[in-house]
């Protein structure tokens, strides 16, 4: 088996550029990428649960809208919640079979969380890679300086000129993200030309993220998350769902993790602590092995 690319388009108009491989009928995993990664992240793992001894699963993971070959509507207010998951569910409904589990990274996880929340009855589990949950998240922008001096990046991030700045000396900003903590033995030369590639024609959908988004560190001209209330009823998540958090991630504090269980009651944690935010990339086979556990139960 080789993986598939493809455009899927969904009855609202948007058009998503997949990855995929593993017979179609079979139970589906759908894995979602974040920031600024695309859906090719996930190809090892794609390949991994696809095969018979592993689950013989259907893996997907698209490119979100606004990613790479994906539509990338000019409207910041199409990057809102609300339109993503719409994506997903359809997305989903066009596999024609039950959704085994929703797979998230980052931004990727954003989304699931308030997939899982709407549309419970649609995925049987889900399993987080070091993204917070927006409860968790809301307060430590709210009340921890740590975690709003961590997010700061996030400002930056939404600035008009952000995506000149980003791509000045060969995106040397961009690919700064992967060695925060030092050098990333896994970032080759050919996987940076990839991510090149895929910033090259995406670079604008990828930050209209961050515009949509009021959950960012306030300033005095934006009080962002200081402004923003959400109701517990909107934050809760009760299938099974798995966490798996690299404690190194200098983005995302492990003070995130603190009180995830009033919002997710079927929850299980697990702590990497030698791992950072781009957990995928540095331990593909311990994601691997900790997500077929998951599978399995």
């Amino acid at each position: 088996m080789t993986i598939q690319t493809w455009q899927q388009a969904l009855p609202h108009g948007i058009t998503l550029s997949c990855r995929a491989i593993g017979e179609r009928g079979r139970p589906v995993l759908l894995f979602l990428h974040g920031f600024p990664e695309a859906a090719f992240i996930w190809d090892e793992l794609l390949e991994h649960f696809a095969q018979p001894v592993n689950g013989g699963y259907r893996c997907v993971a698209p490119n979100l809208r606004g990613y790479e070959a994906s539509s990338q509507p000019a409207e910041v207010v199409a990057y809102r919640p609300k339109h993503l998951v719409q994506d997903l569910v359809a997305l989903a409904q066009s596999e024609g079979a039950p959704l085994a589990c929703l797979i998230a990274h980052d931004w990727g996880g954003a989304v699931a969380w308030n997939f899982a929340n709407q549309f419970p009855q649609i995925t049987n589990k889900l399993a987080i890679i070091n993204s917070p949950h927006p409860g968790t998240f809301l307060r430590a922008l709210q009340t921890s300086d740590a975690q709003r001096q961590a997010s700061a990046y996030m400002n930056f991030l939404v600035r008009p000129d952000a995506e000149k700045l980003l791509r000045e000396d060969g995106y040397r900003r961009l690919l700064g993200f992967f060695t925060h903590r030092g050098p990333a033995s896994w970032l080759t030369e050919s996987l940076k030309a990839q991510y090149r590639a895929v910033w090259d024609r995406s670079l604008t959908g990828g930050l209209n993220y961050y515009r949509a988004s009021p959950l960012r560190p306030a300033r005095e001209s934006d009080p962002a998350a200081d402004a923003v209330s959400l109701p517990h009823e909107k934050l809760t998540v009760d299938i099974p769902t798995f966490v798996l958090w690299g404690l190194q991630d200098t983005a995302l504090l492990p003070e995130l993790l603190e009180g995830l269980d009033a919002y997710v009651p079927r929850l299980t944690v697990e702590k990497v602590p030698d791992a950072s935010h781009w957990l995928v990339h540095e331990q593909p086979a311990l994601v691997a092995k900790r997500l077929g556990a998951f599978f399995a139960q």
